[in-house]
């Protein structure tokens, strides 16, 4: 199986992303996605569901049309990521890219609509072995697409 860095590492890598993200006023740190390349970078903006205040994530994703689509992984650890907790109790949040900012619609893919974006990760370098990782949680690793508000 795989080996992950120590989970102090990829909190740590996150945290400096999102610096960086901050000290550059968001001219380095975020990307676009290259079709069967690398994932793109973007940063999503929640509502905290216990604080009702603003929380911003960087995610890594591939994009589906016009929807933005990202695994709610957090670091492959066996709990979800208080994002995704975010958006099951109010979808609604905002992207931020490269190319500007705009609202999206946060919904869980399911079934063959899942199997087909989870088969489209798999094609982006930088996730490393997906179904190895997803094995370590114990439980299935929900495919999160967001669509344009």
């Amino acid at each position: 199986m795989p080996q992950l860095p120590p989970r102090w590492f990829i909190r740590g890598a996150w945290r400096a992303h999102r610096t960086l993200l901050r000290v550059s006023a968001d001219r380095v740190g975020l990307s676009t996605p290259t079709p069967g390349g690398k994932f793109g970078m973007l940063r999503l903006t929640t509502i905290g569901r216990r604080t009702g205040t603003p929380r911003g994530v960087v995610l890594g994703y591939i994009q589906d049309g016009d929807n933005y689509v990202t695994l709610a992984m957090n670091g492959w650890a066996k709990e979800d990521p208080a994002w995704w907790l975010n958006l099951r109790a109010d979808p609604h949040g905002t992207v931020d890219l490269r190319t500007g900012s705009h609202p999206v619609t946060a919904t869980e893919a399911t079934g063959a609509d899942r199997e087909r974006l989870w088969a489209a990760l798999h094609d982006c370098t930088g996730y490393g072995d997906l179904d190895a990782f997803a094995a370590r949680r114990g439980r299935e690793t929900a495919v999160v697409v967001l669509a344009r508000s």
